[in-house]
């Protein structure tokens, strides 16, 4: 068995750590088209003073407990009602049908801030924001630039996106640092950008490892432009086959961006027994049942996103000005890596990276 003790790179460059992950209630969620008014139980002890505002959540049709990005939003959301004493509703979606109806359902109930978790919602919030202009949206991990003209397609919806390849840039160099075989490997479930920006810092971050340490580490499954998807974010089995690939080429460290398809590819690092995964949006040591073989895990903390965005509309009103989590403010980061797996020597260079990639000094684009 793997040691599954866990070890802070550095204090500064360990993101904060998102709060411990368990499947959202099943009494605050809607089944899909159902009224959000139905949801708002609460979660935690009322807080002494209660606020007349109300958010509300969708989810993609990875539900609430997806062990990502859903179950991320989801805790900012109860955190929200629990410390600032507001009204919280959600709906769960099943399939991409569910998107608009559950979308709609909200704005029947009247939500103040409706959040959509995802990029698949994104055409879904574009059609409800232009029709409901005085109901405000946001969206997690997306532009709501559907027409791709470098601006967000109704004025009210606020992106909340993540500068994930700041993280994944440290992820990468750690991993080089790491592999015994010299041969690391990462796939997407989409070849969409908020899927390859942990690629191209993945990929970044190995680049670097070799320039600054003589190393000679390859990257299989993305080259800076292209690379393997399985083409979805629900069937485990395509991941797994996808990383039994890679560990018969020479891998060692594999990193997949593919929401639950990235179960597949910790089944088959567990089987191979002498590999490491690194896990994407959430701590996997907490979020899933592998912890003895995560090495790290990107952080995407949208748990504070949600709840940043939730206060700041609550106190200062509506604002669509995007939030872009970054190493910086803390809204990406990379989990403590296993300890005893990546060199001491390596484990130190973190610090003046993560300051680099801050100060710009230390580019994350791929070479």
């Amino acid at each position: 068995m793997k040691n599954i003790i866990r070890v802070g790179a550095v204090a500064a460059v360990s993101a904060l750590t998102l709060a411990a992950c368990a499947s959202a209630p099943e009494d605050e969620t809607t089944t899909p088209g159902a009224t959000a008014d139905s949801t708002a139980t609460a979660t935690a002890e009322a807080p002494a003073e209660t606020v007349d505002f109300k958010a509300c959540m969708v989810s993609d049709s990875g539900g609430f407990d997806d062990k990502s990005f859903n179950q991320s939003g989801y805790e900012g959301l109860t955190r929200a009602e629990s410390e600032l004493g507001i009204e919280i509703a959600s709906a769960e979606s099943t399939t991409e049908a569910d998107f608009l109806p559950n979308i709609e359902a909200q704005v029947a109930a009247g939500c103040d801030l409706i959040i959509t978790v995802g990029f698949l919602l994104s055409g879904a919030t574009v059609e409800a924001a232009i029709a409901n202009p005085d109901v405000n949206f946001a969206i997690i991990d997306d532009l709501a630039d559907n027409d791709y003209n470098g601006e967000t397609d109704a004025p009210n919806i606020k992106p909340i996106t993540f500068d994930t390849d700041e993280a994944s840039f440290l992820a990468g160099y750690a991993a080089a640092g790491a592999s015994a075989s010299g041969t690391l490997s990462t796939f997407g479930g989409m070849n969409i950008p908020s899927v390859t920006i942990f690629m191209d810092g993945f990929l970044a971050g190995a680049e670097y490892y070799n320039e600054e340490m003589g190393g000679d580490v390859k990257v299989l499954g993305w080259d800076g432009t292209d690379g393997q998807f399985t083409g979805d974010f629900s069937d485990q089995s395509k991941g797994q086959n996808v990383t039994e690939e890679f560990l018969s080429q020479g891998a060692d460290v594999v990193m997949p961006v593919a929401g639950p398809v990235g179960l597949g590819a910790a089944a088959a690092v567990k089987s191979a027994g002498d590999a490491w995964l690194i896990g994407v949006d959430s701590d996997w040591t907490v979020t899933t049942d592998y912890a003895d073989i995560v090495l790290t895990s990107v952080l995407k903390n949208i748990g504070n996103s949600v709840f940043d965005t939730i206060a700041e509309t609550v106190d200062s009103g509506f604002s669509a000005t995007p939030y872009l989590g970054t190493l910086e403010n803390e809204g990406v980061g990379v989990a403590d890596f296993a300890e005893g797996v990546v060199p001491e020597e390596v484990l130190a260079n973190l610090d003046t990276i993560k300051a680099g990639i801050i100060d710009g000094s230390i580019s994350v684009d791929v070479s």
